[in-house]
């Protein structure tokens, strides 16, 4: 922690690397790469990267990507003119294994390290960039919205629990981290065998707070060939308003 309070103070903000999740199978859109579907034109992929590439808080960005995609992300990234420095990596066998090996690669400098699933194309710059500034002061910091439906708790089909909604958030991505932070969760988790859906789940394992920003119901996540439907709705409204 000591590194990245030094870095913040040598600098009106940290560095701050993006990692961009995109080694995954799609296994549930019937298939084909989610990534390099289109919506509206643009490849969901492209998307997400000119979210970020707007982000004056973001230095770099980092893709990590199956070994076969690998060259296809890259053109990409020329294609769509992705101007920060973009670097595309091999993804692992796991989401926080693919997030651990990209972030190795970051640059000496970050004394932050934001992590973007891919396949969310409709991130708003607006929002990561207050994640990076929350995360600049708190060490870690994600977007989150409450959740709206009652939540059950099942095992083999019968409810045992139900929690009190007010205290339910689904959390979303960019989530931003300090540096050193992440590094060690990320290999603490991948040694333990721990199984994580996101990375604040890595660095709550470290008994670390992660502080919450206000997320967006637009930033949604492509899993099935139905948000892209939904995905184009919602373009076509942000064009309209």
């Amino acid at each position: 922690m000591k590194s990245f309070f030094k870095k913040f103070r040598d600098a009106q903000r940290p560095f701050c690397t993006m990692i961009v999740a995109a080694a995954g199978a799609s296994s549930r859109m019937g298939g084909g790469n989610k990534l390099f579907m289109p919506i509206d034109g643009i490849p969901v992929l492209a998307r997400t990267l000119l979210a970020i590439d707007q982000v004056s808080h973001v230095d770099e960005i980092l893709i990590a990507a199956r070994e076969e995609d690998i060259l296809t992300v890259s053109d990409l990234c020329k294609t769509f003119g992705i101007s920060k420095p973009v670097k595309v990596v091999r993804g692992g066998a796991s989401r926080e294994e693919s997030v651990y090996l990209a972030a190795l690669e970051a640059d000496s400098q970050a004394g932050l390290i934001a992590v973007q699933d891919g396949d969310r194309p409709l991130v708003t710059p607006e929002l990561i960039a207050e994640v990076v500034r929350k995360a600049a002061v708190t060490a870690a910091a994600a977007p989150a919205v409450a959740v709206k439906d009652t939540i059950k708790v099942a095992q083999e089909g019968v409810v045992v629990d139900t929690p009190r909604r007010e205290t339910l958030y689904a959390v979303q991505t960019p989530q931003a981290f300090d540096a050193d932070l992440l590094r060690a969760a990320l290999q603490s988790a991948l040694q333990s065998g721990a199984e994580l859906t996101d990375d604040c789940s890595a660095v709550e394992r470290m008994g670390k707070q992660v502080f919450l920003t206000e997320g967006d119901p637009e930033n949604l996540k492509i899993t099935t060939p139905v948000d892209l439907t939904i995905a184009e709705a919602i373009l076509q409204e942000r064009e309209e308003s």
